[in-house]
């Protein structure tokens, strides 16, 4: 079903997950919630996307903690976080939530695996409306706070 949603409107929500299926899932409800979605399948190419031209209008990562070899969901987060503070972030692990307390940034949330499609749209819109808007319209418009 085609989002109602103007694409040039929709918030865009960066999701980094290495498994087919779950990038799937994840990218289908977010769409038809009316997000924009980029997905990047490693940690190295979120990096990337973060740091790059579509980096400015990203407005939420939402990222798989084990990204196989190399650069996990973690260190993708706060890469994240060095280039804006106050992005909103949203861990989803099928068997890294205790190291949450230790590697995941403040503010940020942790779904489990398996999870409803539904629990990834709410939590992304709670991660969202948890940022300061000040921060979230300046990012939007590429000034400072």
């Amino acid at each position: 079903m085609p989002s109602a949603v103007d694409p040039e409107e929709a918030v865009l929500v960066l999701v980094v997950e290495d498994d087919g299926l779950t990038q799937h899932i994840v990218r289908s409800a977010l769409e038809d919630a009316g997000f924009g979605v980029v997905v990047a399948s490693t940690g190295p190419a979120a990096i990337e996307l973060l740091e790059g031209s579509r980096g400015g209008a990203i407005r939420a990562v939402v990222t798989d903690v084990n990204l196989g070899p190399g650069t996990n969901g973690w260190q993708v987060a706060r890469r994240a976080r060095e280039i804006w503070s106050d992005m909103p972030l949203l861990y989803v692990t099928g068997g890294n939530s205790e190291e949450w307390d230790v590697n995941g940034v403040p503010q940020s949330m942790l779904i489990s695996k398996p999870f409803a499609p539904a629990q990834i749209v709410t939590a992304v819109s709670q991660v969202l409306n948890a940022a300061p808007p000040e921060s979230a319209e300046a990012k939007k418009t590429g000034t400072s706070a």
